[in-house]
């Protein structure tokens, strides 16, 4: 692996023309900011439905910020949504594949759609292109991939594949496509690596000038930098390499994250056990600058759409070359009992019979920042309570409406307005740690409570305050 200064190719006339295929939250978020960077870019989609809402200017989905620059890029005419392969295709130089990896049910990779999107891809292609893989994929994909390119390869056209995985978090994709802070730019050729390093450059200088104050709410949240000035200069955070090691960094980075969150689980069940104080361990720990303090806060473990799924592959790709992964295996162990562990904290504050009793509960995405609820450790929470007879009232900012989908139950209310959650309840139960939650005056609703018991699932309240206001308090 090298990493070394890039050639500016920014000062070139020819801009190339780009398209992504896949509309999800990395392929609209990359598409609306290279719009807004000046590339003509094509959205292109399946999914009709998506592509009608992002012609209005907005994002089918929450990301803060995001549909401002999706407004920018569909009036300046930059940004192109279409269902038409071929119009995007022939008129591309560049052509990244956003398109969703999900988990089979043995936890290898389905990836169906990264193979459909690159046959579609070659069947309309007119003249050289370079194809960049960013979906999240098993080591090897890029090999599959290259074979069948190789087939459509002539004398009059030449295809370069590139390998440049993805870091968004989701709830701060915006900042994250604008400041990544590492890019990783895999491949064969030389001058395909280059010319998409010079996109992102492009990115990089519209970065400068670019208004912060839309989407950084959370973008420093779980990281250790604490400013955004903080951020190395761009070509230091370019790293060339080649197809493997590039599809090898995204899902190892995910997994030893994942690693790291049910690390600092388990010591909180540690704690629980001689009554150490976890917040000052995992303090003590994290000063240590080879640790850090990000994602070493116990809580009610790891969701969404990328660490469980990435987890599982890693554990699947190991398994093919006959290799245990043994310390992700135990990691999974941990994220899926974690919730029973927070029932026991409930039930130390309510008791063993949960039945009847009512629950203000707080959070359903995975993370604040997003509307996202798969594989929601909130979520999770709120359906084993409901099972135990619970009576639950539950608000959250912006998932209310992709949970409805998903979880119903006769005992459940969803709630639209935060002042209206608590009345008459037994418990606030804290699931997603949104500012919204963090920041509110629990003084003004503990007349509205029938007791005043408090389980802080994320580890973000202060403890200190919310037992003045006479609240029995208990987290991990």
């Amino acid at each position: 692996m090298k990493q070394k200064e890039i050639v500016d190719l920014n000062n070139s006339n020819n801009t190339p023309a780009v398209s992504i295929v896949g509309v999800g939250y990395v392929g609209l978020t990359l598409a609306a900011i290279l719009s807004n960077a000046g590339i003509k870019t094509y959205a292109v989609d399946i999914d009709k439905d998506k592509i009608d809402i992002i012609k209005k200017g907005k994002s089918y989905f929450f990301e803060p910020g995001l549909n401002e620059f999706v407004k920018e890029g569909i009036e300046s005419k930059k940004l192109i949504p279409t269902t038409n392969y071929k119009a995007a295709i022939e008129n591309s130089d560049i052509t990244f594949i956003c398109v969703g990896t999900p988990s089979n049910p043995d936890g290898s990779v389905n990836l169906d759609f990264v193979f459909k999107s690159v046959k579609s891809i070659l069947e309309n292609i007119k003249s050289d292109l370079i194809i960049v893989q960013k979906s999240t994929v098993p080591v090897g994909t890029g090999k599959r991939i290259k074979k069948m390119i190789d087939k459509y390869n002539s004398k009059d056209i030449n295809i370069n594949l590139i390998s440049s995985p993805e870091f968004l978090r989701e709830g701060s994709a915006v900042f994250d496509t604008i400041f990544p802070d590492r890019i990783i730019v895999g491949g064969n050729s030389k001058k395909a690596i280059k010319k998409v390093v010079a996109l992102y450059e492009k990115i990089d200088n519209f970065a400068k000038n670019v208004k912060q104050n839309d989407f950084m709410e959370y973008a420093l949240l779980y990281t250790n930098r604490k400013r955004n000035e903080d951020l190395a200069s761009f070509f230091k955070r370019v790293i060339e390499t080649d197809l493997e090691s590039s599809e090898l960094i995204k899902v190892t980075a995910n997994s030893f994250l994942a690693l790291k969150i049910s690390f600092a689980n388990s010591v909180s069940r540690l704690c629980a056990q001689n009554r150490a104080k976890t917040a000052d361990v995992m303090v003590g720990i994290g000063s240590d600058h080879r640790i850090g303090k990000s994602f070493l806060t116990p809580g009610l473990g790891y969701g969404g759409g990328c660490f469980p799924k990435d987890v599982a592959g890693m554990i699947n790709y190991a398994n093919s070359y006959n290799f245990s992964f043994n310390i992700l295996d135990e990691a999974v162990k941990i994220n899926e009992t974690q919730v029973y562990f927070a029932i026991s904290k409930i039930k130390k504050l309510l008791g063993e019979d949960l039945r009847n009793k009512k629950a203000a509960f707080l959070g359903l995405s995975y993370k604040p920042g997003t509307s996202d609820v798969r594989k929601s450790q909130a979520s999770r929470l709120l359906r084993k309570i409901l099972d135990r007879g619970m009576a639950v009232f539950v608000y959250d900012p912006q998932a209310i409406s992709e949970a409805k989908k998903k979880i119903s139950h006769k005992n459940l209310t969803y709630i639209d307005n935060i002042k209206d959650v608590f009345k008459k309840a037994d418990i606030i139960i804290l699931a997603t740690e949104w500012n919204e939650f963090v920041d509110f005056d629990y003084s003004k609703i503990t007349k509205d409570m029938n007791s005043l018991n408090f389980f802080d699932g994320r580890g973000v309240i202060d403890e200190d305050k919310i037992k003045e206001l006479g609240f029995n308090f208990i987290g991990f």
